[in-house]
């Protein structure tokens, strides 16, 4: 995957150098650090990925994807979520706040990689990270950081997860498959097929049918787990 990064600052080029060096098949091909610069380097570079700054000298990073016939991918990276909703109309695939974390990165990577556009990488060289700690949803035209540790209930809709939090409810388009092995398990428990619970939002636990569980979430609503997890949850608290 050959990247051009794009930025004005040069701390954040130096530091998005660091964390791509994890990752064998990403080649860094070229830097930028204002608008006609990046025009030129993605003319002559050709690189699979704009890892792009939205404020820079000379303009914006929307102002380097208006004058592209064929822009390559592109991952936004900024300090601020105000553009988020304008850098999903010109079809980012991602919308990384600074400071970068590694985990985000690596899940921004592989988007580019689902795109079909370059080689997937063998799952030995995807860097494993701390547990994800947030995630960013979109809503219709409203987009924001949730924090997961605030997140008591999250269910599974097909391919894509339901957040459920007070008062609303987005979707997140990854599994809860994904999710499961994403998350802190000293935090949430794979209830069920179709749910994931946060244990420091159980209130309290009773017995279900057939040697269920049945979980009661504070400012949530009750979940039964399967027999296979209630069985696993008494061994893993001693119940």
């Amino acid at each position: 995957m050959r990247v051009l990064i794009v930025d004005d600052e040069r701390l954040a080029r130096a530091e998005l150098r660091r964390l791509l060096a994890a990752f064998p098949d990403v080649e860094v091909v070229g830097e930028a650090t204002h608008v006609e610069q990046a025009r030129q380097q993605v003319e002559a570079l050709a690189p699979d990925l704009l890892l792009l700054d939205i404020q820079m000298p000379g303009g914006t990073g929307f102002d380097v994807l208006e004058h592209l016939d064929e822009p390559p991918d592109v991952i936004f990276t900024t300090a601020y979520d105000a553009h988020a909703v304008r850098a999903f109309s010109v079809n980012a695939l991602d919308y990384l706040l600074k400071p970068i974390e590694a985990e985000r990165l690596a899940e921004a990577l592989e988007r580019v990689r689902q795109r079909g556009h370059v080689p997937q990488a063998p799952e030995s060289s995807r860097p494993t990270g701390t547990p994800l700690e947030r995630v960013f949803v979109r809503d219709g035209e409203r987009c924001w950081l949730v924090q997961l540790a605030q997140v008591p209930l999250i269910s599974s809709e097909g391919n894509y997860s339901r957040l459920h939090l007070p008062g609303h409810q987005p979707l997140l388009l990854r599994s809860l498959s994904y999710l499961e092995e994403k998350l802190d398990p000293a935090r949430f428990f794979r209830a069920s097929r179709q749910h994931l619970i946060n244990l420091d939002f159980v209130e309290t636990l009773e017995p279900g049918p057939g040697g269920t569980l049945v979980a009661r979430l504070r400012g949530g609503p009750e979940v039964e787990m399967s027999r296979r997890q209630s069985l696993r949850f008494r061994e893993r608290m001693s119940l």
